[in-house]
């Protein structure tokens, strides 16, 4: 009896100390379900781009792009290239802050529209040699999207600077991972849109060469007519717009870390839609015709800054990963080679797993399915039944929180005006392989407004694939190790 009233004793005593001294465990796993939203930060973020003047940015120097003294051995060198933010680089001029997320809100629908395309025309077995250049003349203002500038693609809005010919000529260029074709406007132009930099003419340089109809990169493209033996282009997208010239070859420059000759890409002559303030696109999809496929790196990486911000970070190519990177299974689909397909298991919502069938994110037999990582999706689209999932587990876990309307493509939204700071649970993505990447409430809580509307930044989609978007990488190095097909996320790394 003693035995036992002095075993209840010492239970009841440990119970008592682990209720008034929690454990240095528990407090890290109570700590890891709520993430802290700075709402005071991110509202004057949003109030600031709106009356930012790109002219005040500290200039790349346009020189270096021009260094060509050695040719660059992509198998054992690492470049890097400096990386802005879209709205560094192109005022729009928007009356306000609810305009301007209108406005990259419908850039952003119409380059969703563009990937699914793209996957649907392989899923109902569209061949290349079906699809032929169209000849309809598409004005800007026919197009429907409240969009003011931007690339075609629904979103552009990252760029870097490079160098094109010999002498190099420093262009801007809009950053894509959906994409694997490069290109730039050329001249002479037949309708040539507004970009920063004068429009690049070939008869400048002594690099520029026309590629062969019946060359190996010509049968590449997806979209190709013949002229004179001289191959020729067309990448069109989802808004209506696209771009039409000469498939050449051509030097591009990295700053000081060398050049790359005979790289494919389009030289435009033809370019329609909205494609103001870049000169062009580098393709860095999975495809033959993309710049990490044709300089045969074994990697790359890049850093997307917040897109209210003035600062820039690096894209970079053959670089080791950071040490802390959480990886995933980088899985790919020869069917559509273009993408990049992440290993996705599901989502936490607050250290609590959100119930997702885990076939929500396989591709299918047909090609159907799955989820891809995309620098040129801004917000993150997921199935309708993964995506109610991950709202509602949300939703559940901020009643605390006032609501406010739906807005755009948005239907979970909260008040946070007398707000400056809130703790919110903490969304996390699950990967294949049992490693988790948990994101910043800036990252999946953004203003709509400048009064202090916040909304849950993932959106429903009937289409596939899901797709990883921008807002959600922002912050983070992305690295994608393509010689051991895994993907990196390290957060706090530009």
């Amino acid at each position: 009896m003693a035995q036992t009233a002095f075993l209840y004793l010492a239970i009841l005593s440990a119970f008592t100390l682990t209720s008034l001294f929690p454990s240095t465990h528990s407090r890290s796993l109570s700590e890891e379900t709520t993430t802290l939203l700075d709402v005071s930060a991110s509202l004057t973020q949003a109030h600031d781009v709106l009356s930012f003047n790109p002219q005040t940015l500290k200039p790349l120097d346009r020189q270096e792009t021009q260094a060509q003294a050695h040719t660059l051995t992509p198998l054992n060198s690492s470049f890097s290239l400096q990386l802005l933010p879209r709205d560094a680089l192109h005022n729009s001029q928007h009356k306000d802050y609810e305009s301007l997320v209108q406005s990259r809100l419908g850039r952003d629908s119409a380059r969703v529209n563009s990937l699914h395309t793209k996957l649907q025309l392989v899923v109902q077995n569209i061949k290349k040699s079906d699809l032929e250049p169209m000849h309809t003349e598409i004005r800007p203002e026919d197009l429907s999207t409240p969009v003011v500038s931007g690339v075609s693609q629904g979103s552009g809005e990252y760029f870097t600077r490079i160098g094109v010919g010999t002498p190099a000529k420093s262009l801007y260029m809009v950053l894509d991972t959906g994409s694997d074709i490069n290109w730039l406007q050329c001249e002479p132009c037949s309708d040539c849109y507004q970009q920063t930099d004068p429009v690049f003419n070939p008869t400048g340089s002594s690099t520029y060469r026309p590629v062969t109809c019946d060359s190996a990169q010509c049968h590449s493209l997806h979209v190709s007519a013949c002229r004179a033996d001289k191959c020729l282009y067309q990448v069109s997208y989802g808004d209506g717009s696209y771009t039409v010239g000469d498939f050449v070859t051509e030097t591009v420059s990295f700053g000081n870390s060398g050049a790359i000759h005979n790289v494919g890409l389009g030289c435009g002559h033809d370019n329609e839609g909205l494609f103001v303030g870049a000169a062009g696109l580098l393709g860095l999809g999975g495809g033959a015709l993309s710049l990490p496929s044709q300089f045969k790196a074994t990697s790359f990486s890049y850093c997307l800054v917040n897109r209210d911000s003035s600062t820039s970070s690096t894209l970079e190519f053959n670089s080791a990963p950071p040490s802390d990177s959480v990886t995933a299974p980088l899985l790919k689909d020869s069917r559509v080679e273009t993408f990049y397909y992440v290993g996705l298991k599901g989502f936490s919502v607050g250290g609590q797993p959100v119930s997702v069938p885990p076939s929500v994110f396989e591709v299918d037999e047909s090609g159907n399915g799955g989820i891809i990582v995309d620098s040129g999706t801004a917000i993150t689209r997921l199935q309708t039944e993964a995506y109610n999932s991950l709202r509602d587990a949300f939703k559940r876990l901020t009643r605390d929180l006032p609501s406010a309307s739906g807005f755009a493509l948005f239907d979970t939204c909260y008040d946070l005006s007398s707000r400056s700071r809130v703790q919110v649970p903490t969304v996390s993505f699950l990967f294949a392989d049992g490693k988790s990447l948990s994101l910043p409430a800036k990252n999946y809580l953004i203003p709509v407004d400048s009064a202090g509307t916040f909304c849950f930044a993932f959106a429903p989609t009937s289409s596939s694939p899901s797709i990883i978007g921008n807002v959600q990488q922002q912050g983070t190095r992305v690295s994608y190790d393509l010689a051991n097909n895994r993907v990196g996320f390290s957060p706090n790394k530009c």
